[in-house]
């Protein structure tokens, strides 16, 4: 297989590994091939992202803004089948509920929803919306920037853990797959990818945008490794839903303030 047929086949992995679009059939398929795949986790968040802020402008043709952002925000979730919100949401509860790292695992494994994590699910999906149409009344097509740069982004940050943390449950399904160690080339990429939608913003925004996302990373390791001892499935999908919140937050300060984009 050429370089660059591999790369195509690890891309159409990444697109059925995190999301529910169908790729061919006849795609091959290794443990391997699906293993770098993550270094277009970015990757996929430009695709997602693209796919939501075209839902975003085409509701807003017919509906109100408010209709619109829900219908965008629906459209991104099914297109992912919660995958990151779930992984949220069970964090949540593990973490929040869990005394030992043996029941904070437990608890994450448990299909159920508990109060920890539907406060984090509602929460996250509250701050998102509110977020996005604050930025709408600033100017619709902030919505879009703010999807298209966003999600690539908090993907960037999530798949990066990878790289330097450990692995601490042999039974997830979520990221089991592609947990083995990430090369440096694997990081690049996906690192790159992720942060090249910040070109599309003014330097005073992509700037704090891209520190706080940095910040967040290391806040984010030090938290799961001082409460797990590493990562899991789950705890990728948390820190990009909570990635994806804070750069809302952090654009939406910027530009309230006297930043443009």
């Amino acid at each position: 297989m050429s370089n660059l047929k591999q790369q195509v086949v690890c891309f159409l992995l990444a697109i059925s590994f995190f999301t529910r679009i169908p790729i061919p059939a006849n795609t091959p398929f290794s443990t391997q091939l699906l293993n770098q795949s993550s270094r277009y986790f970015s990757l996929v968040g430009w695709l997602v992202g693209a796919i939501g802020a075209l839902a975003f402008w085409l509701s807003v043709q017919i509906f109100p803004i408010s209709v619109s952002i829900v219908l965008s925000m629906l459209t991104t979730v099914l297109l992912t089948g919660a995958f990151h919100e779930d992984g949220l949401a069970d964090s949540a509860d593990g973490l929040g509920g869990g005394m030992t790292i043996e029941k904070k695992l437990l608890i994450m494994k448990d299909s159920r929803l508990g109060t920890y994590g539907a406060i984090a699910l509602w929460g996250a999906l509250l701050l998102k919306f509110v977020t996005l149409q604050e930025l709408a009344l600033l100017s619709p097509l902030q919505i879009i920037l703010a999807l298209v740069v966003l999600h690539p982004l908090s993907r960037a940050v999530a798949g990066s853990l990878i790289y330097d943390m450990n692995y601490v449950r042999d039974d997830d399904a979520k990221a089991k797959p592609v947990a083995e160690q990430q090369r440096r080339s694997d990081l690049v990429v996906l690192v790159l990818l992720g942060s090249f939608p910040l070109l599309l913003l003014p330097v005073s925004l992509a700037l704090p945008l891209l520190i706080t996302q940095c910040l967040l990373r290391f806040a984010a390791k030090r938290y799961l490794n001082s409460r797990l001892g590493g990562y899991t499935g789950d705890c990728l999908g948390a820190v990009q839903q909570v990635s994806e919140v804070v750069g809302y937050l952090i654009l939406l300060a910027f530009m309230s303030h006297g930043g443009t984009a």
